[in-house]
C-alpha cells in the first residue's frame, strides 16, 4: 500500500475552534431582533434554533455568501438572496472583531497531529472556505505550543506560526465551485505535488467528506459536534472525536485507523 505523501486540513473545527460559527449566529440574531424584527414571525428562527448542528449541515465549509443564503433558506427568511448580502457584511465585521480580540483557540489535538505528521515526511496542505482562515492561522504560535506541550520536533523552529508550517495553502480563494464539489481539494493536491490518491483530508463537515471522496482522496471525519453518524455517512473513512485518536503507526503504513482505546 502506497503510503500518504499530502495531508489537506480544513480549518475552522478542525486546526481551530474559530469565532465563525459565533459570528454566523450572533449577528443573524442582531439582525432579527434589529432591522429584520418586522419580518422574524414570518421565519421559523428563534435564539435557540440555530444549533451546531444547523451550523454543520447548512453553513459550515462554504463561502460567505452561500453560507449565508443557506442559513437565511434554512430558517424561511424572506428574500434570502438579497438579505444574505447584508447577512455576510454582518458576520464579516463580527468576526474580524472575534479575531483581532483573540476569541478563539486552536485545538492541542490537531497541533500534535499536524506536527506528527509533517515529522514523519507528509507535506502538509490548508484549504478552507473562509477568507479569514490565513488571520487565525497566523496568530497560532507553533513554537510556544510545542515548548509548552514538550514535542520536540524538527520542524517547529523558533518563532513558527501554524500558518509557517504548511507547504501549501489555498484557503480563501474564488473557486468555481465549493464543497461538495472536490476542487479546492484538487488544488491543495496539485498545490503540494502529489497526487490525490497518495493524500488524505482532515475535515469537520459532511461536505468537506464528500468532496474529499469526490476527489478521489482518503477522508477523516472530526466529530466534534457529535455528528459522526453524518460524516461516516458521507463516506469518512474513519471517523474520531479528536486526531488523539487516529493511529500514528498505521497513517505511516498509508492506511487510516482509528488508535486501540
Amino acid at each position: 500500500m502506497p503510503r500518504f505523501q499530502g495531508a489537506i486540513f480544513d480549518v475552522d473545527g478542525v486546526l481551530v475552534d474559530s469565532p465563525h460559527e459565533n459570528a454566523w449566529r450572533a449577528s443573524l440574531r442582531e439582525l432579527m431582533e434589529g432591522e429584520w424584527a418586522g419580518i422574524r414571525d414570518q421565519t421559523s428562527w428563534s435564539p435557540g434554533a440555530f444549533t451546531p448542528l444547523v451550523y454543520q449541515q447548512h453553513v459550515s465549509g462554504k463561502p460567505r455568501m452561500s453560507g449565508a443564503r443557506a442559513a437565511l433558506d434554512h430558517f424561511g427568511v424572506p428574500d434570502a438572496e438579497a438579505r444574505a448580502v447584508e447577512y455576510g457584511a454582518r458576520k464579516q465585521a463580527m468576526i474580524l472583531r472575534l479575531i483581532e480580540a483573540g476569541d478563539f483557540q486552536a485545538y492541542a489535538d490537531a497541533l500534535r497531529f499536524i506536527i506528527a505528521t509533517k515529522d514523519r515526511g507528509v507535506r502538509v496542505a490548508a484549504a478552507s472556505s473562509s477568507k479569514n482562515a490565513d488571520l487565525l492561522l497566523g496568530k497560532i504560535r507553533l513554537d510556544t505550543f510545542a515548548a509548552e506541550q514538550g514535542i520536540s520536533s524538527p520542524v517547529v523552529r523558533p518563532g513558527l506560526t501554524l500558518l509557517g508550517l504548511f507547504d501549501a495553502d489555498v484557503s480563501g480563494r474564488d473557486f468555481a465551485h465549493g464543497k461538495p464539489d472536490p476542487e479546492m481539494f484538487l488544488m491543495a493536491a496539485a498545490e503540494l505535488g502529489v497526487d490525490p490518491q497518495v493524500a488524505f483530508v482532515l475535515e469537520d463537515a459532511s461536505s468537506g467528506v464528500q468532496a474529499a471522496k469526490a476527489g478521489g482522496m482518503a477522508a477523516v471525519g472530526i466529530a466534534r459536534a457529535g455528528d459522526a453518524d453524518l460524516l461516516a455517512a458521507a463516506g469518512a473513512d474513519i471517523v474520531v472525536d479528536t486526531l488523539d485518536q487516529v493511529d500514528l503507526a498505521a497513517l505511516a503504513e498509508g492506511r487510516l485507523a482509528a488508535a486501540a482505546p
